[in-house]
């Protein structure tokens, strides 16, 4: 039998490589864990963490206008960008300490270098070459910005989280969950925020009774949304502000332009296609249900296959893997229910099919809606309003979807996907009774169907 230095080589040490790593030396692999940038990836670094602080942060402005209705009345306070930037970079430093300390807690060899993979079996590394039985990718995604004249004068989500000064004026180009999200950071921080998508609507794939509820709120917050709209060009003035010029002539002026269009796998370097790994038109990792590659030996986990880019998705997929090489396991990653948040203001969560989707798969469906003013607006006097949804599959009484825009959708919704991975049914959900006066109450009290 050939003789490895290392059981499992992981390249990348985000949220699942990590996760791999730690849980293939639990099951006594000699496990190495390469990464040249940040321990934790996109997630802790660039991403979910940094901007739920963000998130946080933008969302108080509300909240100190809100409390005048009850009774509240201190002078609104100033906001200091460099305080919240500082404050989020130290929590990170912190996490990446932690991550550190689970590594070689677990016995992991953490290399902070680049690993190149030279063969199926051997890896380059600090300019020694390692062998390993398997080699897991686990490099995730990077922020992809088109070709265009003025490309050069725009930013992406990773540079959002660094800015060496706040904004007075931004435009977010894009239609996604990150666009949504720093255009909801940076309205409430207090830019003025302008919102481009090439699209008749953003936030594809979700429902669209979510998407034009999300459109109105967001708009009433302030935020100018232009859809069917395309960025022409960027220039910079005298000043260093951003001219930007769309495709139908008309022009904005900005401080910032942020392009939030997409993510690609991040497989740069790694001379993958010449190893005789299968990709993908987007250069994505093709994998099978074991997250093999074309080549046995190697396999790719997380935002790299681009199959679900979100963090409890490449941690799953990391435990099946590791279970499956190094414990006799025959685990699969189930990806139905898989319950999501999108942090715009407000909130949304959802779990399982859309109203389209679910027509689609059932026939005859019933969806049961709701939106109402949330009981702390009736004395802050806010307008912001909640929405909620239900869909019911008719021939097996099964709620087969749930969707909510409004404040701690994603708490509400993480409980709900528990619901819908159980089977849970809507006569099950009306025998349930209510917390009293919540929010979430009313996914257990719509008893009439709209369509």
């Amino acid at each position: 039998m050939a003789s490895y230095d290392y059981d499992l080589f992981v390249i990348g040490a985000g949220s699942g490589g990590v996760r791999a790593s730690r849980m293939a030396a639990k099951h006594g692999a000699r496990v190495a864990v390469a990464e040249n940038r940040y321990l934790g990836g996109t997630c802790v670094n660039v991403g979910c963490v940094p901007k739920k602080l963000f998130v946080y942060g933008s969302h108080f402005a509300e909240d100190f206008d809100d409390a005048r209705g009850y009774g509240w009345t201190a002078t609104r306070p100033n906001f200091d960008w460099n305080v919240l930037r500082d404050n989020k970079t130290r929590e990170i430093e912190r996490l990446n300490g932690i991550y550190g300390n689970l590594l070689d807690g677990a016995g992991v060899d953490t290399l902070r270098a680049t690993a190149r993979p030279i063969d199926p079996h051997h890896v380059e590394i600090d300019g020694r070459t390692v062998s390993t039985q398997y080699l897991l990718i686990a490099t995730g995604s990077w922020p992809h910005v088109p070709d265009f004249p003025g490309r050069e004068y725009v930013i992406t989500s990773n540079e959002a989280f660094y800015l060496d000064a706040f904004p007075k004026r931004v435009l977010v180009v894009g239609g996604g969950y990150i666009a949504v999200e720093f255009a909801g950071i940076f309205a409430g921080l207090g830019s003025q925020t302008t919102v481009s998508y090439r699209g008749p609507m953003f936030l594809r794939g979700f429902d669209d009774g979510v998407r034009n509820f999300v459109a109105e709120e967001i708009r009433n917050k302030g935020v100018d949304l232009r859809f069917a709209s395309q960025v022409k060009s960027v220039a910079v003035t005298a000043a260093g502000a951003r001219t930007v010029v769309f495709a139908d002539g008309q022009t904005l002026e900005v401080d910032l332009v942020l392009y939030a269009t997409g993510r690609r796998p991040n497989i740069e370097g790694l001379r993958l296609r010449e190893l005789g790994v299968a990709l993908g038109p987007n250069d994505a990792v093709i994998v099978d249900d074991t997250y093999r590659t074309s080549v046995p030996n190697i396999f790719a986990i997380g935002d790299v296959t681009d199959r679900v880019q979100l963090t409890p998705v490449a941690i799953a997929e990391a435990m099946c893997l590791t279970e499956n090489l190094f414990n006799g396991g025959h685990r699969r990653v189930n990806y139905d229910n898989i319950p999501t948040a999108v942090f715009c203001q407000p909130n949304i969560g959802t779990v399982g099919l859309t109203e389209t989707q679910a027509k689609a798969r059932f026939g005859t469906i019933r969806v049961f809606e709701s939106s109402f003013r949330p009981m702390k607006h009736t004395l802050s006097g806010r307008k912001e309003r909640t929405f909620m949804k239900l869909i019911v599959d008719v021939a097996t009484d099964r709620v087969v979807g749930a969707h909510m825009v409004g404040a701690e959708a994603g708490e509400i919704t993480q409980g709900i996907g528990i619901a819908l991975t159980a089977g849970a049914t809507k006569a099950q959900f009306d025998a349930t009774i209510g917390i009293h006066p919540t929010a979430a109450e009313e996914f257990v009290t719509m008893r009439e169907s709209v369509r």
